[in-house]
């Protein structure tokens, strides 16, 4: 009772602020994250009243089922981008833009964190630059696919930013992974080649794998359903066989096989939208349907937001750091490559700004490395959740001002009273 009370009140509260902040132009996202803060343990949960708000942040933990199932048909809603038809026109520039875009983030983030080491010395390692320079590259593919469809924005920009997004998470898991090995031979432990490179490729390779063939099954199927609804049950149980399988992880010798949720999930809705001839339908369905799960999602995402962080000084400044560093080097990177790619104006000028926003995954980086950095780590998840609480209460908003100054999002066209009256 209290775990479905709890649920009701967070999607009430969420949907509450949303209607009450609206006339100052937010977008939802930040809304529905404010809501989880407010009603999270550290607000409304320190009363302890059971079901009113979330008490505690392990009561939070166990909404993780909710937030997996989320991030799964995000991630099935971005690989629905990625048509051949739309990949013919723009899947090499997304590409190189997407690679270089991250990789510069990471060098920016890496030279001004390692110049504030020689400045603090123990207090910020050089292992922990690497760590935190490798999490830069994750961008928060739930805060942007939320500012698009609430404002339904269409156009060049928004066409290159979806398969960006999801090419992100990939390049981000590489990048994460090679960082965090040299980051132990840095502290002191030895260097392996196969968790420095051959692990996180192979979980790449099996996690695409593993979605292509849950996304050729699924076209497979859907052809013997007719009923609407029984199509987007049969949806809605395929993203919870990726989430599902993708939990999945065991040993082939000294390499550890594991699947990405979200590369699963994404590939998943790529193979299918590009075999189903009547795929689009399915998932302008299955959107429809997401919705609450989404408001519940980011709700709960804002009370995972440990306000504590900002009683570490320490914390704040190298998360100050962290943060107009990645800043920095997401919109130049974007604005680089985009020239170099020959893009529109418009993308080469507003797309790192869209690119701003993180949360999941930079959150699930900072809990492995929680479990194997010790004290190290716990200080990086500190950080890490400092730069979210920023990022995802301000990147919203400025993904929504990029898109609408570059044309993607359309202002509703005013109603005359005068020709109402007639």
């Amino acid at each position: 009772m209290e775990f479905l009370l709890a649920i009701g009140i967070a999607m009430f509260a969420g949907l509450l602020l949303s209607r009450a902040v609206s006339r100052l132009n937010l977008p939802d996202v930040t809304s529905y994250l404010i809501s989880g803060v407010l009603i999270g343990p550290l607000v409304l949960g320190r009363l302890g009243v059971p079901g009113l708000g979330f008490d505690s942040f392990e009561f939070v933990e166990e909404m993780g089922l909710v937030c997996d199932a989320a991030l799964g048909f995000i991630a099935f809603s971005i690989g629905s981008e990625f048509r051949v038809s739309a990949l013919r026109k723009i899947g090499r520039q997304a590409t190189v833009i997407a690679v270089f875009q991250a990789l510069t983030a990471t060098l920016f983030v890496d030279l001004a964190l390692v110049a504030l080491h020689f400045a603090l010395g123990d207090k910020l390692p050089v292992s922990t630059c690497l760590i935190l320079g490798a999490i830069a590259t994750a961008t928060a593919p739930a805060a942007t696919l939320m500012v698009v469809n609430q404002y339904k924005a269409k156009g060049p920009l928004t066409d290159i930013l979806m398969p960006i997004v999801a090419l992100d998470d990939a390049v981000g898991l590489i990048v994460f992974a090679v960082s965090k090995g040299v980051a132990k031979a840095v502290a002191g432990g030895q260097m392996s080649v196969i968790s420095v490179l051959v692990d996180p490729m192979v979980e790449i390779v099996a996690s695409l794998a593993l979605g292509a063939v849950l996304g050729w099954v699924f076209s497979l199927v859907e052809k013997y359903f007719n009923s609407n609804s029984k199509r987007l049950s049969l949806a809605v149980a395929f993203v919870f066989l990726c989430a599902g399988l993708s939990k999945i992880h065991f040993q082939l010798g000294a390499v550890r096989v594991g699947f990405s949720s979200l590369l699963v999930c994404m590939m998943c809705g790529t193979i299918f939208c590009n075999l189903c001839d009547f795929s689009e339908e399915i998932m302008h369905k299955t959107e429809r349907w997401t919705g609450p799960l989404y408001v519940l999602f980011f709700v709960v995402s804002g009370a995972e937001l440990d306000l504590r962080v900002f009683a570490d000084l320490a914390v704040v400044g190298i998360g100050v750091v962290y943060i107009l560093s990645r800043s920095a080097g997401k919109i130049l990177g974007a604005s680089v490559s985009a020239k170099a790619m020959k893009c529109e104006p418009s993308i080469c000028k507003y797309l790192g700004i869209t690119l701003l926003p993180q949360a999941g995954v930079a959150l699930g980086m900072s809990v492995t490395v929680a479990a194997e950095f010790g004290a190290e780590g716990a200080v990086i998840r500190n950080i890490v959740l400092f730069s979210v609480l920023i990022y995802e209460l301000v990147g919203p908003m400025l993904t929504k001002m990029a898109l609408t100054a570059a044309g993607d999002i359309r202002p509703k066209p005013s109603v005359d009273r005068h020709d109402l009256s007639a």
